[in-house]
């Protein structure tokens, strides 16, 4: 699908964006980081018919800072625990490539889209702790892949750092939208910009060559109705209700008792994963423990 084709999909028409040469304009005008070099190395080791843990060893090896970082978190209480890797191979043995690959996407991720200024490091301690959450939770209720659910978290919001950098008054944006109790949160952004931080993750994504659940995750984490369609492919659905979760637990955790996104999908999410109330409350007790821990 192209940009356009996914801004036109998920955008509310508004006078001001309503020719194909405007919405390409648009688009252009929002930068969205080209896919690294390592990146592309190494999916392109993983799509082989037998990926080498050697070989993606040494891509990550070729960059000495990528190294260190994912031996900082490859060693961390999360992916790490008793196990101390002190080697990029030993990660790799450890963890194994997909993990490993995981990690390096996220680790690249924020090189790319820095984080300047005190809202954007707030957003990326935020999309940290979202993807350490959904790993944990992925592990928990065993759903789908813990390295997929950790992508996931990470990207899922990343439009909103790029539409930051485009939009002067996206902070605005972002409050009205946090405030809205019964319309998605991205229509607040479709009224105000033409578009959306789902439309623009999921361009992000595809142009880095994320798995396409992992795209169309991103696209619909809003859209709290794609968790009871069937037609939805499982492992989407299961992304955006383990994200409507750790975004729960995170809420807790910064002491916000209320949150309109859990009461606009909170309910679906646990319907789906089939947890009962108090369930639901030992996981979001675990996760506000686990943040404790690592702060």
């Amino acid at each position: 699908m192209s940009p356009a084709a996914v801004l036109e999909r998920t955008s509310t028409p508004v006078p001001a964006v309503s020719t194909q040469s405007q919405v390409d304009e648009l688009l252009r005008s929002i930068r969205i980081p080209p896919r690294p070099s390592l990146l592309a190395d190494m999916q392109r080791e993983l799509t082989a018919a037998e990926p080498s843990p050697m070989a993606i060893g040494q891509i990550v090896a070729s960059d000495a800072g990528m190294s260190g970082a994912l031996l900082k978190l490859a060693n961390s209480a999360l992916f790490g625990g008793a196990r101390q890797s002190k080697s990029v191979n030993q990660a790799i043995s450890f963890l194994g490539v997909n993990q490993v690959a995981s990690l390096m996407t996220g680790l690249l991720a924020r090189q790319s889209i820095p984080a300047e200024g005190a809202a954007l490091a707030d957003f990326w301690e935020t999309s940290s702790r979202r993807a350490v959450a959904m790993v944990f939770l992925a592990r928990r209720l065993r759903i789908g892949t813990p390295d997929v659910a950790h992508t996931f978290g990470l990207f899922c919001d990343t439009g909103m750092a790029l539409l930051t950098a485009r939009f002067p008054d996206y902070a605005a944006t972002f409050d009205a939208a946090c405030l809205e109790p019964v319309r998605p949160f991205t229509d607040i952004e479709d009224e105000r910009h033409a578009t959306n931080h789902a439309a623009i993750g999921s361009l992000l994504a595809r142009s880095w060559g994320l798995s396409s659940d992992v795209a169309w995750a991103i696209l619909h984490h809003h859209d709290y109705s794609v968790i009871d369609d069937d037609a939805t492919p499982d492992a989407v659905r299961s992304l955006v209700a383990l994200s409507l979760l750790a975004n729960r637990a995170i809420d807790q955790y910064r002491g916000n008792a209320s949150s309109h996104e859990w009461g606009k999908g909170g309910e679906r999410a646990c319907a789906y994963l089939a947890l009962q109330e108090d369930e639901t409350t030992d996981l979001l007790d675990q996760l506000h423990d686990m943040f404790h821990q690592s702060a």
